[in-house]
């Protein structure tokens, strides 16, 4: 039966969260937006007119759908090229979702995207629908094909897990310029010592470069290892300029509401690394450069206004 333009915009009021719901569901910009685009196919194949509740039935189909994708997605990841992480979307992304409170920010932050990978679909899933988009248990449970009491352990135990990482703090885009300037400054001295002095003991730095950009395999941990591998990385060298063809303009933003720094080449974003700040100090560093993985990040990029560049690198 052929939508009519009412059915068409109903699906399309629904859009920016479905998107939303998605990306959180599978970490990945380009996966979420097929998903949601095999949902209106669903809703273009479905009789509307007996859908009593749109919004729960495209929640249904589309968490479904990325709990599909999420299994075939963890086979692929046992064969990805090193480390495996999230794809960040730059600050005002539409499919970063509701941010009106801290579960919501948190639960698209870079780390906790990180700790989502260690959750069962449905325990991302529970975790997600509830956290993030405050589903009560009922309509979660009618979502998953469960009850509300199972629906309400699965979160228990996904919450857990979440748990385990350590407490972000969470800072304004002013704060957040500030940690990223402070960073940088430290990094390109040439020494050790200033980087140490702003990480926690046990700081991390995790590269993702898909098998198509050189990334190590293995985390640099603890915090003396993690300040070499930075000062080595913004220490200028025509390798590193031959690699993202060209030097290198450094900026600050957010990414996932978390403080991050954004390399840009001939307006191409080739890096984006995320610093998870706690009381402590930074604690992690996740470093995204794979191309795939950027090219959402580099159309956000023309279209905004993002001021001078902090430093030119390599």
């Amino acid at each position: 039966m052929a939508l009519t333009v009412k059915d068409v915009d109903r699906f399309e009021a629904s859009r920016p969260r479905l998107e939303a719901i998605a990306y959180r569901l599978l970490g990945s910009a380009s996966e979420a937006e097929d998903a949601v685009q095999e949902t209106f196919l669903r809703w273009q194949a479905a009789d509307v007119d007996r859908i009593g509740v749109p919004e729960a039935w495209l929640t249904k189909v589309l968490t479904n759908l990325c709990l599909n994708q999420l299994t075939s997605a963890r086979a692929r990841r046992e064969t990805y090229v090193g480390q495996w992480l999230p794809e960040p979307l730059l600050a005002g992304d539409p499919m970063l979702g509701p941010a009106d409170t801290a579960e919501q920010r948190e639960s698209v932050s870079y780390a906790v995207l990180a700790l989502l990978e260690r959750l069962s679909p449905a325990e991302r899933a529970v975790y997600v629908l509830r956290e993030a988009f405050d589903y009560p248990h009922r309509e979660i449970a009618e979502v998953l094909d469960i009850t509300e009491a199972a629906s309400q352990q699965i979160l228990h135990r996904a919450k857990k897990h979440i748990a385990a990482g350590k407490p972000r703090v969470e800072i304004d885009e002013a704060a957040a310029r500030r940690v990223v300037e402070e960073f940088l400054a430290a990094a390109t001295t040439g020494r050790t010592e200033p980087l140490v002095r702003l990480l926690t003991q046990d700081a991390v730095s995790i590269g993702d470069g898909g098998g198509k950009v050189p990334a190590r395999a293995k985390a640099f941990e603890g915090a003396l290892a993690v300040a070499k591998f930075m000062r080595g990385l913004f220490k200028p060298g025509k390798a590193k300029r031959d690699l993202v063809g060209g030097s290198a303009e450094v900026y600050a933003t957010t990414a996932n509401g978390d403080p991050a720094v954004v390399a840009v080449v001939d307006g191409r974003v080739v890096g984006v690394m995320c610093l998870e700040v706690t009381a402590e100090g930074i604690a992690a560093f996740r470093n995204q450069v794979n191309p795939d993985k950027l090219e959402r990040a580099t159309r956000r990029w023309a279209a905004t206004d993002h001021g001078e560049p902090l430093l030119i690198a390599f």
